[in-house]
């Protein structure tokens, strides 16, 4: 398995980019070289390395403004060969929970990328500081 991680991050408020750099802190603690694209650019993101894609969800349902672009580019591609994590931010007193999160999944599967793992969906409304869950999780993940 690669040991190179690309985090590509889908904020509007911080709340995702705050998850993505303990991410990222974790993953280099367990031996990993990483890149946080923080305006992910699809161009730019290695299909080598292992993505983690982190995004909060954003008004009805989408994803936010800053990776609209990388996921069309997405739905555009074959990515059969890439792997990937998928964490969410969320809050569940909406309909649209996660749904940034299960639209990112959704394009990679379609896609032909295989998921390393099911992906998270953090409930900020249970999980005031979404980074400590996230960070379990993937602390989880990397061992398995």
């Amino acid at each position: 398995m690669s040991k190179n991680l690309s985090i590509i991050v889908g904020s509007v408020l911080g709340a995702s980019e705050y998850v993505a750099e303990a991410l990222e802190q974790i993953a280099q603690q367990a031996g990993y070289q990483t890149e946080v694209h923080f305006s992910p650019n699809f161009a730019e993101i290695n299909p080598d390395h292992i993505w983690v894609i982190c995004t909060s969800t954003h008004g009805a349902g989408e994803l936010p403004e800053n990776i609209q672009a990388f996921a069309k580019a997405i739905t555009e591609t074959s990515l059969t060969g890439v792997q990937a994590y998928i964490v969410g931010l969320g809050d569940s007193s909406y309909d649209t929970f996660c749904y940034g999160a299960i639209d990112m999944e959704s394009r990679l599967k379609n896609a032909g990328a295989t998921l390393l793992g099911k992906p998270l969906h953090i409930d900020v409304l249970n999980h005031p500081i979404p980074e400590d869950v996230a960070v379990a999780w993937f602390e989880d993940q990397l061992n398995n």
